[in-house]
């Protein structure tokens, strides 16, 4: 599966990146790194709803435990885990960047490798995005 990333995203990302500390640089982001430069960067207006993207809500299903997670995706200084924001350098992040609604996907978590479903995605208002 290859991921989709839009434009303006793939561009924070990398200038994130780019500008972490070098204690700052986990495993997680060479991963990211490897994400990117194998994903399909759209422009911006030509991304699907229901692909997840910076910003986007989303609900996904670990296979094997049936456990649900609901979160939004953000950038490290907006996550939050007490409000469900999780930051783009997750392990979970990382894996959910570019995947859209109804894809499974096996990803090696801190706990091991896990099985998810994407259940649902959905994109912010203006209102809720100010």
């Amino acid at each position: 599966m290859k991921p989709i990333i839009k434009k303006s995203d793939e561009k924070a990302i990398r200038f994130l990146m780019e500008n972490l500390s070098a204690s700052e640089r986990t495993k997680e982001m060479g991963t990211l790194q490897s994400e990117l430069m194998r994903a399909e960067i759209v422009e911006d207006d030509k991304i699907p709803e229901t692909v997840i993207q910076m910003g986007s809500y989303f609900e996904v299903q670990e296979i094997s435990s049936k456990k649900r997670l609901r979160y939004s995706l953000t950038f490290p200084k907006q996550a939050n885990l007490a409000e469900n924001k999780l930051s783009i350098f997750s392990p979970i992040g990382v894996a959910l960047i570019g995947f859209h609604q109804g894809q499974e996907f096996e990803w090696n978590l801190p706990a091991g490798m896990r099985k998810f479903k994407i259940e649902k995605v959905s994109q912010p208002t203006l209102s809720s995005a100010e």
